[in-house]
């Protein structure tokens, strides 16, 4: 019997290129097109911020799909959609847009702004419930809604309520992949009771006058993923890790399954890539480092001969490591190094990072600017990536470190250890601490530096990171093989 082939809308509150705040962006990229090689049908929603750029992306609006009516208890708000074709696919990506929600208020990512949380509620309310009031005028019927993290968790409640009547959503099953365990849309419930009917009101989980979007979407979602299978394993207990969600996660932890992220190996290829300076492979090495000089040009760094280029890129928090990296600084200036700091995030470490600059020109930049361009220049720039996260599910930046031969230097959390090989006695893909200290860092750091300036050691390195397969076929069958037991039931 031939195999079916199925349709799965996933549904995000950020893609690259268009939007990036995290890795969540990054997995989008890829993973749908993975999934589309399995023999399914990808297509993606998701909000039409007024900082997309719609020329530059090639969106243009459909016309069956403007003046769309999205009722929110006793107000209807109009919903209007754009379309283009994500980046090297031609999987269909439809862009959801209000003035009033995604001009204004801007990207899910600043919704804690304590002085807008009711619009910040209303914008994710809208989002949620306007999805499903696409797919009707669509007239697409996806077999699976796949979300992603809290910015689309109100969705399976929504199917089990307010929508349960509707034919067309019926046999629809949902997952929900969480990339973030520690953001999870704590809004305030007298918003949604505004919006949203009694019966889905009632199916939120509420907290002190305050919905979690993310434990409403656990409690509600027929699958659960996340992005490593020691991830699954943290996240499912009562630890500080868990950050008060382990409770539900181990109540629903036979529904939650770790599937190690991958990338997509034709976009991130030093050899192929075009918005990096100069293109080069392991057998052409050399070339690198006219990646290097460029990106010192750009950071307002001298190019200092044999002198090892370092970055961070993460968002600037304490999950992200923004605390750890500022109290190593002071170390980290004495090691003789090139440092460049890419990323946005809490003004105060911005800040923080902006004085250190000042005290140390000519040694370290930081960055808060991003597009695509300079993301691809940092990967394929720097000789050593460092990543002090406290938490990650998995992450994707090293995998697009170790394909350009650029060494990462990690904590183990999460989907680290699964992805990176710590260097033993001349073998190994990357450099993992595992006490989360100041010192632990610096000291992991200089072992790195020491294996840099060995340029035998280096290059053993360099090589076996640059061979790694991680490409997503593998992690693609695990997610063909559960949203296939999902829709095909045994027995």
């Amino acid at each position: 019997m031939p195999r079916q082939n199925y349709k799965v809308l996933y549904v995000s509150g950020e893609v690259s290129p268009f939007v990036r705040i995290s890795q969540l962006a990054d997995f989008m990229a890829s993973f749908p097109q993975a999934i589309e090689e399995e023999g399914f049908e990808a297509r993606i929603m998701m909000p039409k911020y007024g900082t997309i750029n719609d020329r530059k992306f090639r969106l243009h609006d459909v016309l069956r799909l403007s003046d769309i009516e999205v009722q929110l208890k006793e107000k209807i708000d109009l919903l209007n959609v754009k379309v283009t074709a994500l980046p090297s696919s031609k999987i269909q990506t439809y862009f959801l847009y209000n003035e009033k929600y995604f001009k204004r208020n801007g990207l899910f990512s600043e919704i804690y702004n304590p002085a807008d949380l009711k619009g910040s509620t209303d914008k994710v309310i809208f989002f949620n419930v306007g999805v499903l009031e696409t797919l009707l005028r669509l007239g697409w019927k996806p077999d699976i809604i796949h979300c992603h993290d809290w910015h689309a968790s109100l969705i399976p409640l929504l199917l089990k309520t307010v929508y349960a009547s509707n034919d067309f959503f019926k046999d629809i099953k949902t997952v929900l992949t969480i990339h973030n365990i520690y953001r999870q849309g704590v809004l305030p419930y007298k918003a949604f009771q505004r919006s949203l009917s009694d019966d889905v009101c009632s199916g939120l989980y509420c907290a002190n006058d305050e919905v979690n979007m993310l434990y409403t979407g656990v409690q509600h979602v027929d699958l659960l993923t996340t992005t490593s299978r020691l991830y699954a394993e943290e996240i499912v207990s009562n630890g500080p890790k868990t950050y008060g969600i382990g409770r539900v996660l181990e109540e629903y932890k036979a529904t939650l399954y770790g599937i190690v992220n991958r990338i997509d190996g034709r976009q991130w290829n030093p050899l192929t890539d075009k918005l990096i300076k100069k293109r080069y492979s392991l057998e052409h090495f050399e070339l690198k480092l006219d990646n290097k000089k460029a990106l010192l040009e750009h950071a307002g760094l001298p190019c200092r001969e044999g002198v090892p280029l370092v970055g961070v890129i993460a968002n600037f928090d304490e999950f992200q490591g923004a605390e750890l990296l500022l109290q190593s600084l002071e170390q980290l200036v004495t090691l003789d190094i090139q440092l460049v700091v890419s990323g946005t995030g809490d003004k105060k470490y911005e800040k923080l990072f902006q004085d250190f600059v000042l005290e140390h020109p000519g040694q370290v930049s930081v960055q808060t600017e991003y597009s695509d361009t300079l993301f691809h220049l940092i990967i394929a720039g720097l000789d050593i990536l460092l990543m002090p996260g406290m938490i990650e599910s998995c992450g994707m930046i090293q995998m697009f470190a170790m394909n350009y031969g650029t060494i990462p230097v990690a904590y183990a959390a999460g989907g680290i250890v699964e992805t990176i090989v710590d260097y033993v006695e001349g073998s190994g893909t990357g450099f993992i601490f595992y006490e989360y200290t100041v010192a632990s860092l610096v000291d992991k750091l200089a072992d790195a530096l020491q294996c840099f300036h060995d340029e035998e050691c280096w290059m053993q390195i360099v090589a076996e990171a640059m061979k790694s397969d991680f490409t997503w076929k593998n992690s693609a069958e695990e997610y063909d093989h559960l949203y296939r037991e999902l829709l095909e039931p045994k027995g």
